[in-house]
């Protein structure tokens, strides 16, 4: 059985987003830091693993607006000016599933991926399709239409994940990495619909 997530009621009080206005953090002064931008799902997913995990006191957040990032961002943390990216030990690193499965075998806490050797493969099945799969929702969603064939598919095939395992209600039985790769684009969808 897998531990259960780490208890907290503090809720975290989140920073401003940096702008081009900002100085920029003390950098790599031994601070990990995770950059993110509060709306992107991508960024959203290391988030969550972070929370998951319990890290909230050993890994800083600093929010990037991106509508006016900060050139420092580009020049002085990570040449692709994208978020996510997470700075530790003197080095940063990218893309979010990356930066997922680093925090997950870097820092203590809930493990994100199943002991199980068939679970642990079909995480990493469903780990390489969530990019598709998210991406075919989003186009889905920026039309305003109908769901498309492709759409309808893809939710079809996550469905069917959700079924391969039943000992728990999440994709591999219990809450993983795989659970928390695709919420954002759902959470978009949730909010596009409302308006």
């Amino acid at each position: 059985m897998a531990a259960a997530a780490p208890a907290s009621s503090a809720k975290e009080v989140l920073p401003p987003s940096l702008t081009s206005a900002s100085e920029p953090p003390p950098l790599f002064d031994g601070t990990t830091r995770l950059y993110v931008s509060y709306v992107s799902p991508y960024a959203q997913r290391t988030w969550i693993a972070r929370n998951y995990k319990g890290l909230q006191d050993k890994i800083k957040i600093i929010g990037i607006d991106l509508g006016d990032r900060p050139a420092w961002y580009k020049e002085k943390v990570y040449p692709l000016n994208k978020v996510p990216s997470l700075e530790h030990n003197n080095q940063v690193k990218g893309e979010s599933l990356d930066i997922v499965k680093y925090i997950d075998n870097n820092f203590e806490g809930v493990a994100l991926l199943p002991d199980d050797p068939e679970k642990k493969q079909f995480a990493e099945e469903l780990l390489a399709y969530s990019d598709e799969f998210n991406m075919t929702l989003y186009l889905s969603i920026l039309a305003k239409e109908d769901a498309s064939s492709e759409a309808v598919a893809a939710l079809d095939k996550i469905e069917a994940a959700l079924a391969k395992f039943n000992d728990g209600p999440f994709f591999l039985g219990q809450f993983s990495l795989v659970c928390h790769s695709t919420p954002g684009i759902f959470q978009f969808y949730l909010s596009e619909n409302s308006l």
